[in-house]
């Protein structure tokens, strides 16, 4: 038998045992093993301690850890309740004030924390009971709050990203000023799409009854500036040292960690216990992407020694479609792999097999140069797994939702999801139609920073 098809059957086996639950870090390695001395003997094990040795020693990814304990501590400094609070009070008597405020909320929160779990929770517990008692609709309330939380996928400092950076072989910082407009974009297009449901039907969002309302414009001035320019000022601050070249990600991930630690004493939130928590959940969250990240390598490497990836290529590319058709492919796998897989996985796995496709690709103009085509994929997958997160039947959005609000019935939360569902694959189109949505940030900074070298 072939290599070639050896690895068919690999990827067979290793999608079968991810769909019936095994865990998916130490079944990549088995895999890896078991396959790669099948179609190349003992050469496995040294590819095995190669690729484990490199993912270890790759620089970039101490920034995760970091930017997790950075949303960690932000999310136990109540930085957002105060600001939810200002928003709502400040847009009283707007229809949909608090879908307003949940999606701007949800994109400073996405730059804070990048990590959709926290979003969606947090975001629950603050809006859901408002949402309720001011008679706000149900459905479109759930779309809201679980749009919003997806965000973090996109926005800067997105750990996705930093993960991504690595795999398709671009600077993180790149991916980063790529990242900044679509997200941007999306979050318009959420409260564009909400505000536009309410001037059609103001039953959905009715301004909040006057015992919601502030007393006086210093109680919303106070909330407001305690609740936005702490966590503004420690993103900018972490995120401008990187695109602005004065840090690295590590560097400029630190800086982050080290501010949400002091904000955290400044408003009192901090105790032992809380610390604690916050070291042992880093803990957790970053050994589960870092070991895995690990295991794809290997995984990866033995797949590609194989051959399969290049086979694969090379089929498709003699089918004579359009680049666009191809991606619309690959697209279409990414989005359907997301319904029961996490981000983790899917970054971690299928994009690096399907990267020698994508640098194979004849694009025109602008996605010619193959960096500029890579940062665009990049922000084209994060999208695609935005709208992953949203689709049932798995939708982990919902779930997340549903167990701190549990009188919204589930059909409800999947019916509102589906809404913003159809509004993210609205971006995706944008960002594939004009590439310069993505592209035009990096290549701003680029010729900034050639200028100032050749200054």
């Amino acid at each position: 038998m072939s290599p070639e098809i050896i690895g068919l059957y690999m990827i067979g086996a290793m999608l079968f045992a991810i769909f019936i639950g095994f865990p998916i870090s130490f079944t990549l390695i088995f895999l890896g093993t078991v396959f790669g001395y099948w179609g190349f003997g003992q050469l496995t094990f040294y590819l095995e301690m190669l690729q484990f040795n490199s993912a270890m020693m790759e620089q970039t990814l101490t920034a995760v850890p970091l930017f997790i304990f950075m949303g960690i501590l932000m999310e136990q400094a109540g930085l957002m309740e105060r600001l939810f609070t200002a928003i709502q009070l400040m847009l009283s008597r707007v229809r949909g004030s608090l879908f307003i405020a949940v999606l701007f909320v949800s994109t400073i929160f996405a730059a804070a924390t990048g990590i959709v779990g926290a979003s969606v929770t947090i975001l629950g517990i603050m809006a859901a009971k408002t949402m309720n008692r001011s008679g706000y609709d149900v459905q479109l309330s759930a779309g809201a709050i679980t749009a919003g939380g997806t965000l973090g996928i996109l926005i800067p400092p997105s750990i996705m990203l930093v993960v991504m950076g690595p795999i398709l072989e671009v600077p993180v910082t790149d991916l980063f000023a790529a990242a900044i407009i679509p997200g941007m974009m999306m979050a318009i297009l959420y409260v564009g799409y909400a505000l536009t449901r309410c001037a059609l039907n103001p039953s959905l969002g009715p301004p909040l009854p006057e015992e919601y309302r502030a007393g006086s414009m210093w109680i919303i001035v106070r909330e407001f500036s305690l609740g936005l320019l702490p966590p503004a000022v420690l993103v900018g601050s972490a995120l401008g040292s990187i695109l602005l070249g004065l840090a690295t990600p590590t560097e400029g991930a630190a800086m982050g960690a080290f501010g949400s630690f002091l904000l955290t004493i400044a408003y009192r939130k901090l105790s032992f216990k809380k610390f604690n928590e916050a070291l042992i959940k880093t803990l957790e969250i970053s050994v589960l992407i870092l070991f895995l990240v690990a295991a794809s390598n290997f995984f990866g490497a033995v797949f590609s020694k194989l051959g399969t990836p290049a086979m694969l290529t090379e089929f498709l590319l003699t089918l004579d479609y359009s680049p666009y058709v191809i991606l619309f492919i690959i697209m279409a796998l990414i989005f359907l792999l997301g319904w029961p897989l996490e981000w983790v996985p899917i970054v971690l796995i299928i994009v690096p097999i399907l990267l020698p496709l994508v640098e194979s690709l004849e694009f025109t103009g602008i996605l010619a140069d193959t960096q500029n085509r890579l940062i665009w994929f990049g922000i084209l997958v994060a999208v695609n797994l935005q709208t992953a997160w949203l689709s049932p039947p798995v939708a982990l959005s919902a779930y997340f939702l549903k167990g701190v609000v549990p009188e919204w019935d589930l059909k409800d939360i999947y019916l509102g999801m589906m809404q913003f569902m159809v509004i993210q694959l609205l971006g995706l189109i944008l960002i594939i139609t004009f590439p310069m949505i993505a592209l035009w940030l990096p290549g701003y900074f680029d010729a900034q920073a050639a200028a100032a070298l050749a200054q």
